[in-house]
């Protein structure tokens, strides 16, 4: 059984796509982040970094064989290495926004959210990702497009 991987045709389908691979991406990346924070009890900005690499492994698959499927005749190991270089800068740039936005969602659910289901914490600390993850999103998809998979026409 093979699977057709449709080339991408225009800028437009290509940040369709890598928007797609950033959600499926944002689900590894909370789905672990989760995980590490309310089952395992680790440290919040610990958790956020390590669900980030996981996130990281599975967007540059996806994006190496979906996104930019034109830039495969690139060699693996230099494209996976310029995929994390972008990635670790883009985890410096997401670190202090999470912290800096964690706090502030914090405080707004705490003032203004009752404390049933979800707690006003975990409220804040997930808007905080969410923030981080969209802001660096951007950053990801443009240095990625025109060095990591510059190969593309």
């Amino acid at each position: 059984m093979t699977i057709a991987i449709n080339k991408p045709t225009n800028e437009k389908s290509r940040m369709l796509r890598f928007a797609i691979v950033g959600g499926i991406g944002t689900v590894v990346d909370f789905g672990i982040f989760n995980l590490l924070v309310q089952l395992m009890g680790m440290d919040k900005e610990i958790a956020q970094a390590i669900s980030f690499g996981f996130a990281v492994i599975n967007n540059f698959v996806l994006n190496r064989t979906w996104t930019f499927p034109d830039a495969r005749g690139k060699n693996l190991v230099t494209q996976l290495i310029q995929f994390a270089v972008v990635s670790v800068l883009g985890l410096i740039i997401r670190t202090p926004i999470f912290i800096f936005t964690e706090k502030m969602f914090t405080s707004i659910a705490t003032q203004w959210l009752p404390n049933f289901i979800i707690s006003p914490e975990k409220i804040g600390y997930n808007l905080a990702l969410a923030t981080a993850i969209l802001i660096v999103m951007i950053w990801n998809f443009v240095v990625n497009r025109y060095w990591t998979f510059r190969e593309v026409k």
